[in-house]
């Protein structure tokens, strides 16, 4: 065909999500039944039940039209948060809001500034855009340091994406790291995601809004809150920043069900409240098991619902590594593939439950005494 299209959209590379139960059994000849995804950050737990029970009593809806603000959802996050209703924004999960900022606040050939490495859809909706995405690099080790974004923040830099916990290493960024980022990025808009961050004791950066009207925060409801299928977040900000993006959002963005399943989940307190406290205890156990065996070391600090492993055998790489998993029917997130500037040495690798750490710590003693 002879269509025409743009020409950032020609240089992308699509998104590599973790592969799936059937992608994994059709490829590697495992049963899907056998197979554990521990790269995408899934909830090992299910969904919120109050959720599910919300989405199912409301199916009658399906005929209709959402209300086109998600309203419900705006008010529900409103009162929970302590901020109006003009603060608040609804997507299609975090990754919409994302786009809707990128469209929105920066112009092509304008700067997106983040880490390196960091979440992809960061920097490839950038370039779908055809804004430019400048990197925070520190080298070798997947650091956090406000200092690095620092040095980078210029007259043509339109947004800076932070993410604490930090995707992927898991550690967080301090509150005055947070504020020196959006005093020294003045003129640009400071997205905070804190799509981990149930899974920390970290203070929200939602503290510093008052004194930083360039601040965004977003949530989602695809970690904890167990309903990544669902495709629902939301980010608060200033009522000039939601203003700005409710005029670019698609018109009926979050569904019915949608808005059902996330007002409930966010009075489902008890479920977040298991689900953190066996991750935090499981992450502790992923610490000291794999860090016991030889060819293998996690990245300390994490504080998100996975744990970064590094492949300290040099005959060993992250690829490899993840296929051999892969054949056991252990799906977790290649750094070579996942994201730029990790290198060939780094797993993401999933926190889930005990019988699923131990099966993968046994899988990684068998690759590290077979290297």
């Amino acid at each position: 065909m002879s269509l025409r299209y743009s020409p950032s959209v020609a240089r992308l590379t699509p998104y590599a999500p973790g592969l799936s139960a059937q992608d994994v059994a059709s490829e590697f000849g495992v049963s899907p039944s056998e197979v554990v995804k521990l790269g995408s950050g899934e909830n090992p737990f299910g969904p919120s039940p109050a959720a599910a029970r919300a989405i199912s009593e409301d199916l009658g809806s399906l005929n209709r039209y959402p209300e086109w603000t998600s309203a419900e959802l705006r008010c529900k996050v409103a009162g929970l948060f302590d901020v109006s209703e003009e603060e608040v924004v609804c997507g299609a999960g975090e990754t919409e809001i994302i786009s809707c900022v990128i469209r929105a606040f920066a112009r092509p050939g304008d700067e997106i500034l983040m880490h390196k490495p960091t979440f992809p859809i960061y920097h490839l909706y950038a370039e779908a855009e055809d804004r430019r995405p400048v990197f925070a690099d520190p080298g070798d080790l997947p650091t956090l340091s406000a200092d690095d974004l620092l040095e980078q923040i210029n007259e043509r830099t339109r947004a800076v994406f932070l993410t604490s916990p930090h995707n992927p290493s898991g550690r967080v960024l301090e509150l005055d790291d947070v504020r020196r980022v959006c005093r020294a990025a003045s003129q640009a808009l400071v997205v905070m995601d804190e799509a981990y961050i149930h899974f920390s004791d970290r203070i929200s950066a939602l503290r510093l809004l008052p004194e930083c009207p360039n601040l965004m925060v977003l949530r989602t409801f695809s970690k904890a809150y167990g309903l990544a299928s669902l495709r629902v977040g939301f980010g608060i900000a200033g009522e000039e920043v939601v203003r700005i993006l409710m005029r670019v959002k698609p018109t009926w963005n979050v569904g019915a069900l949608q808005t059902a399943g996330a007002v409930a989940a966010l009075d489902d307190e008890e479920h977040v409240e298991r689900i953190t406290q066996i991750v935090g205890k499981m992450r502790e156990v992923a610490y000291r098991e794999i860090d016991s065996l030889g060819g293998f070391s996690v990245i300390k600090g994490s504080q998100a619902n996975f744990v970064l492993v590094r492949l300290d055998d040099p005959s060993l790489n992250s690829t490899e590594v993840f296929r051999r998993l892969a054949r056991q029917g252990l799906v977790v997130k290649d750094g070579t593939v996942s994201y730029i500037g990790l290198g060939t040495r780094h797993l993401r690798i999933d926190v889930g439950v005990e019988e699923v750490m131990d099966r993968l710590v046994e899988a990684l003693r068998t690759i590290s005494a077979s290297s």
